[in-house]
């Protein structure tokens, strides 16, 4: 059964770029009509990182790039709020910056800067070993608040405030590696790595998580690494989450150790056919298909969207077929759904290209 009411034919724009897209997030934006984007690149014939904001014409096929940044190394990982936005690198820094409508920049005549790309800065970095050592897996900032939590390869889990200060939540002294995290509340917050395993987080309680899942039931694939978390607003008891081999699943708080599987090779409890066999980058809650289906039980997951290695991106169900939108013969290394406009979706191909779905 195919999840219900869902549009077949979204409108696609194909906007090729000169180089590498790490991740891309939509931006807050004052007006329908004056939607911008901030992408994470990578120039490979220079081997040069950069951090750019683009605007985006109403047609959807063009873009603009406003504002850049050069970081100290590739971006490992990017998260936007409507105020703020923060980049971590593979070299483990975080830098994190004001958006352009928090800088009133994007509330003004776009033509007022030029043709000239502008630079811009970090309100906060923090870097050095005491921060991490390696890659930052995962950042999330807090919506609303001025909070960043940061994950890493080398098992460390830190808080970094709005003046850049920084506290030491966990050390897992490298015994344990973090790849995914994302807030629950203003206190809690989850965590994924390897083993496909989850940790939930008090900041207010150290030591420890005060909740874990452990990856023991998905049949000899524990090996596998979390991607991506993400957790609804309204449902903050359960988290979703993407990873290895094409597993997505959740988390409910309320039955720890029995997850809720929504895609895996090999198991009964899924679709007959797998959504992906290999790795989920990305997974979000797709409000939007949940706004047209408005009868889907409280005890049931919510939709969500998820993009692959092999090129998929898809709006999965619980006990439901997939529904595809994208099927590219390269990978999609991220998306994002505007929180503004929920039907607008954008995806970074490897293959250096963005495309833009538009659901009706």
């Amino acid at each position: 059964m195919a999840i219900t009411n869902l549009p077949k034919n979204p409108k696609i724009h194909r906007i090729p770029q000169p180089k590498f897209i790490d991740a891309i997030r939509w931006l807050s934006s004052p007006s329908p009509f004056q939607k911008s984007f901030i992408t994470s690149l990578y120039d490979s014939d220079f081997h040069t990182p950069s951090l750019e904001i683009h605007s985006l014409d109403p047609s959807k096929t063009l873009t603009t790039a406003l504002f850049s940044w050069t970081p100290p190394s590739r971006i490992s990982s990017l998260k936007s709020t409507p105020s703020l936005f923060a980049a971590s690198t593979f070299l483990g820094s975080l830098h994190i910056f004001k958006t352009p409508e928090e800088m009133s920049v994007l509330g003004n005549d776009m033509s007022d800067l030029g043709s000239k790309t502008s630079d811009m800065e970090p309100v906060v970095s923090v870097v050095g070993r005491e921060f991490h050592v390696g890659s930052v897996g995962g950042v999330d900032l807090m919506e609303g608040g001025s909070e960043c939590v940061s994950v890493g390869d080398d098992g460390r889990v830190n808080l970094v405030d709005e003046r850049g200060d920084f506290r030491r939540v966990f050390d897992g002294n490298g015994l344990v590696s973090y790849s995914a995290v994302k807030w629950a509340s203003p206190s809690e917050f989850v965590t994924g790595g390897c083993g496909f395993g989850l940790q939930w987080w008090d900041h207010r309680k150290s030591g420890a998580a005060v909740a874990q899942f452990k990856g023991n039931w998905d049949h000899g694939t524990t090996s596998g690494i979390i991607h991506s978390i993400d957790i609804h607003p309204s449902r903050k008891h359960t988290c979703l989450a993407g990873g290895s081999s094409g597993t997505v699943f959740a988390w409910d708080l309320r039955r720890q150790q029995e997850p809720i599987i929504l895609s895996s090779i090999g198991s009964s409890d899924t679709m007959t056919h797998p959504l992906s066999e290999s790795e989920v980058w990305e997974v979000q809650y797709d409000c939007y298909t949940k706004s047209l289906n408005s009868n889907i039980s409280s005890s049931r997951i919510l939709p969500a969207m998820i993009c692959s290695e092999d090129g998929i991106l898809a709006v999965i169900g619980q006990g439901e077929e997939p529904t595809e939108l994208l099927a590219e013969p390269c990978a999609i290394n991220s998306f994002d759904i505007d929180c503004q406009n929920p039907s607008d979706v954008i995806c970074s191909l490897e293959w250096e290209s963005i495309v833009i779905l538009s659901r009706p």
